[in-house]
């Protein structure tokens, strides 16, 4: 009689580690630092910088609820429509390094170098245009990303978003390259610094808040959630070796860098009638 045949051995399950971008792995907001180059090559006026240094302040300060994300989005429409995509791509890919290089958080570095020993998959996401959010998860290391996509006509961008990765969009995304990768979404890990990313952390078994607002805060204190405070930027080529020139343009760069400005802007206002 011949011995019955040994159950294959049980493999642990396919899981990825989502990153939002701002305030959880870059210290400050990856679209405004981009204001000054835009500014020099004639995108925005001053006034616009000006702005952006303002929104900067906000941004970090209390970051930017659902309403100020909606108002960002009408804010872009206007702001890009017509811009050579070319140029853009050719800005951010030169001041790419130096603006995104000293922004990020040492910690969050040290978290995705755990993951990847434990066999995880790195996926950023974030609200910021996917031409911007593609060549810092380059940087990172990343296996994915995610980002919010502008329609590109004649090689200008009309004004018009075809995939805003914000909300339930940016958990759809997650399910999306779960779908695709064979992610087990309950082994997952997600980590974010905001309460309008509530649906991403519900689809996941493992969310974290990052440096948290005080919607997600308080979500996450009622829901049992861990919570990390990241404090300590740091040049990410000490952490990381810098992938060639090449691979960065690969990704692609583009209208992202202003993307936040106007949330944030439109935070200011608000946060100056509420005081």
């Amino acid at each position: 009689m011949t011995a019955p045949a040994n159950p294959p051995a049980a493999t642990e399950p396919r899981a990825a580690a989502f990153f939002d971008l701002d305030k959880t792995v870059i210290a400050k907001s990856s679209t405004l630092a981009f204001s000054r180059p835009f500014f020099q090559e004639g995108l925005i006026n001053r006034r616009a910088v000006l702005k952006s240094a303002y929104a900067q302040f906000v941004f970090m300060l209390a970051g930017a609820d659902a309403d100020q994300m909606d108002r960002m989005r009408a804010h872009i429409t206007s702001l890009c429509a017509g811009w050579d995509v070319e140029q853009v791509n050719a800005i951010v890919e030169e001041t790419l390094h130096d603006i995104v290089d000293p922004l990020v958080y040492k910690e969050a570095t040290q978290l995705i170098t755990e993951h990847k020993e434990q066999g995880h998959d790195i996926v950023v996401l974030s609200a910021s245009g996917q031409e911007v959010v593609a060549p810092i998860a380059t940087l990172l290391g990343a296996n994915h990303s995610a980002g919010t996509r502008m329609v590109v006509t004649d090689g200008r961008y009309t004004g018009e978003v075809e995939f805003y990765c914000s909300a339930e969009n940016k958990a759809a995304a997650a399910r999306e390259l779960a779908e695709a990768h064979g992610y087990d979404l309950t082994a997952s890990h997600a980590y974010s610094d905001s309460v309008t990313d509530l649906p991403l952390l519900e689809a996941v078994g493992h969310p974290t808040a990052v440096n948290p607002d005080r919607g997600l805060r308080k979500e996450a204190a009622q829901r049992g959630w861990p919570s990390l405070a990241f404090e300590q930027p740091i040049s990410l080529r000490a952490r990381f070796p810098t992938p060639s020139r090449a691979a960065v343009t690969a990704a692609g760069v583009g209208v992202g860098a202003v993307a936040a400005a106007g949330a944030a802007w439109w935070g200011l206002r608000r946060f100056r009638r509420g005081r």
